[in-house]
């Protein structure tokens, strides 16, 4: 059984807002022999539980207020760091999974390839490498524009090229199914700590409103 589809219809109470919410929503820490504060992303550590919104705020401010410490009834300690700590954890997870998509043959790359897939109705996410060229992603995008593909900027060329096992990855699609859903799941708790979208993407709108006029000449 896979993360997500464990964590469906299963809800937990965020020790710092104490809203209760989907888990998949929320980190899972525990304390470990030492008493430090441990994440546990994948969920499987023994011990009690301690759920935090994934989001680096959250964190921040279970770390400032002592919050593990309350939750758990005990004298924890969690390092100052820790939201950082959550975020490289993310970040890994996120770029495995997409290792793990492109053996399993559900992730395609390259730029005429992604289109391709695009055009015919079959991609879930769209991962453009953040350094890439604004060229060839204003294209990909515009064809992603009329889709319902999601779009997750959060990893740059060399992050993808080594996750993948390629040089130069720039354009790839990861295609719906099983896997695209278990990394909704990992991508959009790293929302929370870093935008999946860049900020230097952003582009004029169209006379139709929509963001990103099409960039002319190929990547």
């Amino acid at each position: 059984m896979s993360l997500r589809d464990a964590t469906i219809d299963r809800e937990r109470r965020d020790l710092v807002s104490h809203e209760v919410m989907d888990e998949s929503r929320l980190i899972r820490f525990v304390a470990g022999p030492d008493g430090q504060v441990v994440p546990d992303l994948g969920r499987k550590l023994p011990g009690r539980g301690l759920w935090v919104e994934a989001s680096r705020t959250s964190i921040e401010t279970a770390v400032k207020k002592n919050g593990f410490t309350r939750a758990a009834k005990t004298k924890l300690t969690a390092p100052a760091d820790l939201a950082d700590v959550v975020e490289r954890l993310l970040f890994r997870r996120c770029l495995d999974q997409l290792g793990l998509a492109r053996r399993e043959g559900v992730l395609i790359s390259g730029f005429e390839k992604s289109a391709a897939n695009l055009r015919a109705g079959k991609v879930a996410w769209v991962i453009e490498a953040a350094d890439g060229s604004a060229d060839g992603r204003g294209k990909i995008l515009a064809l992603a524009r009329h889709q319902t593909a999601k779009i997750c900027g959060a990893f740059t060329v060399d992050d993808l090229s080594l996750a993948l096992g390629l040089e130069n990855a720039i354009h790839a699609v990861l295609l719906a199914g099983g896997r695209a859903d278990r990394w909704t799941m990992e991508v959009e708790r790293l929302a929370g700590f870093r935008p999946l979208r860049p900020a230097h993407w952003d582009l004029p709108r169209d006379e139709d409103g929509s963001a990103g006029a099409t960039p002319s000449g190929a990547s």
